[in-house]
């Protein structure tokens, strides 16, 4: 593998998630939305798994422009002991696909490595028949646990 090939994310569906954070010690669930949806939305819950889940901004609100120290804080948050999986979610998965693809590079050109995995359908899911999100699929209309503040 050349030094300059793009690093690879996988991805995985939300009840995958949740088994893999069952699991895993060491894995680690990243909620890249915004401040407002962490609010208003939710948020997954990884009480019974004695975690938090860690909430950092892919792309800030209000203009969505992406957050230049999204990578340096999540290395910051690590300190000296990388998790094996880190988990990336969105509301639908678009985002969090990129946050992990940013942070994957960011690991490749430190020269360090974690699976990065992006979770696929995200915490809403996608559009129903009357445009609504949190029925179809995701985070939420799959059962798992989350919450409200």
């Amino acid at each position: 593998m050349s030094a300059d090939r793009s690093p690879s994310v996988s991805e995985v569906l939300p009840d995958e998630t949740w088994k893999e954070l069952q699991d895993t010690p060491d894995a680690v669930l990243i909620d890249v939305r915004t401040r407002p949806e962490w609010g208003f939305v939710g948020v997954p819950d990884l009480s019974t798994l004695s975690r938090s889940v860690i909430l950092h901004e892919w792309r800030q609100f209000p203009d969505m422009a992406v957050n230049p120290s999204f990578s340096a804080a999540l290395m910051e948050e690590f300190g000296d002991t990388l998790p094996s999986k880190v988990f990336f979610i969105c509301r639908s998965g678009a985002r969090s696909m990129e946050a992990a693809t940013a942070f994957a590079a960011e690991l490749q050109a430190r020269g360090q490595r974690a699976e990065c995995i992006n979770v696929a359908e995200g915490f809403e899911g996608d559009l129903d028949a009357n445009k609504h999100r949190g029925t179809t699929n995701g985070w939420k209309a799959r059962g798992l646990p989350w919450r409200q503040s």
